[in-house]
């Protein structure tokens, strides 16, 4: 393959597209820059389908090179190697926009890798990537259907920007990562500050006028330098023999198993239906010529057929719903006694039980990026076992789908948190699934709303989550809210959109077919609006606010602004002071470098304690206040007293009583306890004090 450039603009930027320099044995590879961010992908493929499968076997690897940033992994090995949070979600985000652009049949294993090779800190990676990889296929032999182009949308100063800089970022209200072809969106996700839906659907169209402009250039590019598409590696289509064949077995029972509401009972009696499927054509004892892939494929598009005739023509979905209604809704709060906040929301037959725990600065989840070393004061853990569909799995570490689904409620329920400086707490949530048919993820938002007000948390408005779907036949289509799981399977469309009645905190779209224009993505919105409010008015019978007190088994928190020149005397020589504090009063520390001082201990008697000895430490002497002080020193002239943690002052022996003393000693110990007042603090901040000030004169 000869070398070849390609520079697409992007508003006031440009994205340069190269090949034929590096990797030249992959069906495809491709570097792309925008400034001085390179990210390089390829693209490999088996010659044959995979034997026994019915689905494409993709892989999608993003890895982000530290190198590119200068730097090394700060563990032991200094070796990239699990993947991190955000690379999985970024993998995550190049793989669903691909998937369904592969040509029909389609089932040969097929890789795709991506790297980040240099990182200016300025133009992100992630739509670079997904654009590397996306154009790898394109000029590759692997058989995928049309290029497909991505980018990110943000919201600054009330404007759109297209791949907003790492600075841009961090002001904008919104983050919208999305990718598509030039006819169509195929998968958006973003976030934003509770936008309209009106807003959110100007930022869609926004960001598809530039992907057009991507996708028109890699079409021209693979004409120049793409290598011809191999379909070898397509499966032949099923005959209309076969397909009749299973269908006249099928239709008597179709209709009245494929109308069960109940999933478990629908499922059994679907095993039932294949298993007569499959004895007609593989019967015990004799050989067959038939695939038993073929048929099974077969059966399963007899049945969303059927599914999908029964939403368009009667309104009426398989366990009895119309279009626009949501299962029914039930919600527990507290149930669990010991732990700081909890809720179990169950709406229909998904159920989540979502728990929040509070706690200090150690609490917080530590991350390395490329952008730098942090810790997040909130996030949120989705878990999905298998019993929760009523299955029995390898348990491991969580999948890609569980920390995509975790991420998503986090951030949707990021927007509603209070300002540290109101609630100094870092918050973490889990979202144990404990019974799933759809809309897990969508549970895991309202449970863990739920759960936060339940713990006390002074959230700012509460949020709720929906998963609408679609049904698209021409120019007919059905818009379906709180979709079932068999729903997202056979629909054309899984669309989560989470916030409350006047706007949005996050929504995350991937279509399977092109077609879905902006009148039906407007309408799946306004649907989904209607059907978030029905959702959190439910949540709000309940819970009407967060609670006002916090349970007895959460930890107390409090900050402290001190001086920067005061850190030094609450740390103390070698840590001295505040290892003393910590371990009088039980609680946690954590100074940082603008003199916050964050306390969190285990009940209010410790916070207390420790807050009494850090205002100690600080704490400014005040001439003319009076104070409770220890007697240090005795010497023949006065005593010294400490009125505060390492702030002495004398007390001259003219000044200790009204009488006349002879012999401090014989009036007075050391470490006995006197009141006295500060009478003046000179220029060397040496401290005046008088026992006798705070006397009652004698009449006498």
């Amino acid at each position: 393959m000869k070398r070849n450039t390609i520079t697409v603009p992007l508003g006031d930027q440009e994205i340069t597209f190269e090949t034929g320099k590096v990797a030249k044995q992959a069906n495809g590879s491709v570097i792309v820059k925008m400034g001085e961010t390179i990210v390089f992908a390829t693209a490999c493929a088996a010659d044959k389908p995979t034997e026994g499968l019915d689905f494409l076997p993709l892989q999608v690897h993003y890895q982000e090179k530290f190198s590119s940033a200068g730097k090394t992994l700060g563990g032991y090995l200094k070796r990239e190697g699990r993947p991190s949070e955000r690379e999985i979600l970024t993998s995550r985000l190049i793989d669903r926009p691909i998937r369904p652009m592969f040509e029909e049949g389609y089932c040969c294993e097929t890789q795709v890798l991506a790297y980040v090779w240099s990182y200016d800190g300025v133009h992100s990676p992630g739509p670079l990537a997904l654009c590397a990889a996306a154009a790898a296929l394109v000029i590759s032999d692997i058989p995928l259907v049309k290029p497909i182009g991505a980018v990110r949308v943000g919201m600054v100063e009330g404007k759109f920007v297209v791949n907003p800089t790492i600075a841009q970022q961090q002001v904008s209200t919104l983050d919208l990562l999305m990718a598509g072809t030039e006819d169509a969106v195929l998968m958006i996700e973003g976030y934003c500050d509770f936008l309209t839906e009106e807003q959110v659907l100007e930022a869609i169209e926004f960001g598809h006028g530039f992907i057009k402009d991507i996708c028109h250039a890699l079409a021209k590019w693979r004409e120049e330098v793409g290598k011809p598409k191999n379909r070898d590696g397509l499966r032949p289509p099923v005959s209309d023999e076969i397909k009749q064949t299973v269908y006249s077995i099928m239709e008597p029972k179709l209709a009245s198993v494929l109308r069960i509401k109940d999933k478990l009972e629908r499922e059994t009696a679907q095993s039932e239906m294949k298993k007569e499927v499959m004895d007609k054509f593989f019967p015990e004892g004799e050989e067959s010529e038939h695939d038993p892939l073929e048929i099974s494929t077969v059966f399963k598009k007899i049945q969303a057929d059927y599914l999908r005739k029964m939403v368009l023509n009667e309104n009426l979905r398989c366990d009895g719903r119309k279009t626009t209604d949501i299962r029914f809704i039930d919600i527990e709060q507290g149930l669990l006694p010991r732990v700081h906040g909890s809720s179990l929301f169950t709406r229909g037959e998904t159920q989540s039980m979502a728990v929040c725990t509070l706690g200090g600065e150690t609490m917080a989840q530590r991350y390395e990026t490329l952008d730098g070393d942090g810790s997040r004061r909130f996030y949120l853990q989705y878990s999905f076992p298998p019993f929760s569909v009523g299955e029995v799995r390898r348990m491991g570490p969580p999948g890609r789908r569980e920390i995509g689904h975790g991420k998503l409620a986090e951030r949707a329920l990021s927007f509603s948190l209070p300002d540290r400086e109101k609630f100094p707490y870092t918050i973490r949530l889990e979202s144990n699934i404990t019974e799933s048919n759809g809309s897990s993820s969508m549970a895991s938002v309202c449970g863990g709303c739920l759960a936060l007000m339940n713990a006390g948390v002074p959230i700012k408005r509460p949020v709720s989550g929906i998963a609408m779907g679609l049904i698209l036949e021409g120019k007919q289509f059905a818009i379906l809210s709180d979709i079932l799981g068999i729903e997202d399977s056979l629909g054309d469309m899984d669309f989560k959109i989470t916030g409350d009645g006047d706007g949005i905190t996050a929504f995350q779209m991937d279509i399977k077919v092109e077609g879905i224009t902006v009148e039906i993505m407007a309408a799946a919105l306004k649907q989904a609006r209607e059907g978030r409010i029905h959702i959190l008015n439910k949540m709000l019978e309940v819970a009407p606010t967060y609670a006002t007190e916090m349970s007895i088994h959460a930890p107390r928190i409090a900050s402290i602004k001190v001086k920067i020149s005061q850190i030094g005397a609450i740390i103390g020589p070698g840590g001295s002071k505040i290892r003393e504090i910590m371990a009088e009063s039980g609680a946690e520390i954590d100074i940082n470098d603008d003199g916050i001082v964050n306390i969190a201990a285990p009940g209010k008697e410790g916070l207390d304690i420790a807050i009494a000895m850090v205002e100690g430490l600080t704490a400014e002497v005040e001439i003319g206040k009076i104070y409770e002080g220890l007697v240090k020193k005795i010497m023949p002239f006065g005593i010294f007293v400490e009125i505060l943690p390492g702030k002495e002052g004398l007390c001259h022996i003219s000044e200790y009583d009204n009488q006349r003393i002879e012999d401090l000693n014989d009036v007075v110990k050391e470490k006995q306890t006197v009141t006295v007042k500060v009478l003046d603090i000179n220029d060397r901040g040496q401290i005046k004090l008088s026992r006798k000030a705070t006397l009652v004169k004698s009449n006498n």
